[in-house]
């Protein structure tokens, strides 16, 4: 210490705090928090698709058509007949309303952020599944390179989509939530093209651009940005 003063109190602090580190397996807290990541997930994804599946029951249209095949099943009718014995009309209501929910969550394909949840999409199955997705893309890519690079095949529909959706840097749930008639549309003015695509790129961010100047919303920002701004800090004295 009287030779080395200045490392003298850097010493101190290492051996404290090697002798008073708690003693966890690091491989432990890495496991418990992706868990917790993935419980979290799934549960969240379950809300987000509940919320859509209530929200599409309150619709008249897809209540209508969820109510008509109730009938036509006669699901509606068992719940009544049932509810004039035992049950009450709101426990009558209750029964209807589940039974239209589940019409709807059987017939309708809710893709997107709002899809039913996969328990293969949460982290921990998807860190487990790593090496088979890595293979699979590797033999994919493979694939693609030899048929239509070496080979010069030309593109089928689901390649053709694939390459639209690589310009447009969107996800597979993303392009998925689209309509087919705008895939179609995209098909049709054959945006796997580059060239092609740029054109529709600069068509849409022209369209936007006219939507956002007729918005009333963005003229009023853009009179207030004008006039006012946001704020500002000066060193100006009153």
């Amino acid at each position: 210490m009287l030779d080395h003063p200045e490392e003298y109190y850097r010493h101190y602090y290492h051996y404290y705090s090697r002798r008073l580190a708690p003693k966890v397996d690091v491989t432990i807290v890495i496991l418990v928090t992706v868990c917790a990541i993935s419980v979290f997930q799934f549960f969240s994804w379950w809300s987000s698709y509940n919320e859509a599946i209530n929200y599409l029951a309150s619709v008249p249209k897809y209540r209508i058509q969820a109510t008509e095949i109730a009938r036509q099943q006669g699901l509606l009718n068992k719940a009544k007949e049932k509810g004039k014995n035992r049950r009450s009309k709101e426990e009558i209501r209750e029964e209807e309303e589940e039974i239209i929910k589940d019409i709807i969550k059987n017939k309708i394909d809710i893709k997107g952020g709002y899809q039913k949840p996969k328990i293969y999409d949460i982290l921990l199955f998807q860190i487990l599944l790593a090496p088979f997705y890595w293979c699979k893309y590797v033999v994919w890519y493979c694939w693609w390179i030899y048929c239509f690079t070496i080979k010069g095949q030309e593109y089928g529909v689901e390649e053709k989509l694939y390459i639209i959706r690589r310009y447009m840097k969107m996800s597979q749930s993303q392009f998925d939530s689209l309509e087919d008639h705008q895939k179609e549309t995209f098909l049709e003015r054959q945006l796997w093209i580059r060239e092609n695509y740029e054109v529709y790129k600069r068509e849409q961010e022209e369209e936007l651009k006219k939507k956002m100047a007729m918005d009333p919303r963005w003229k009023r920002y853009r009179r207030w940005m004008k006039n006012e701004g946001p704020g500002r800090l000066t060193f100006i004295d009153d």
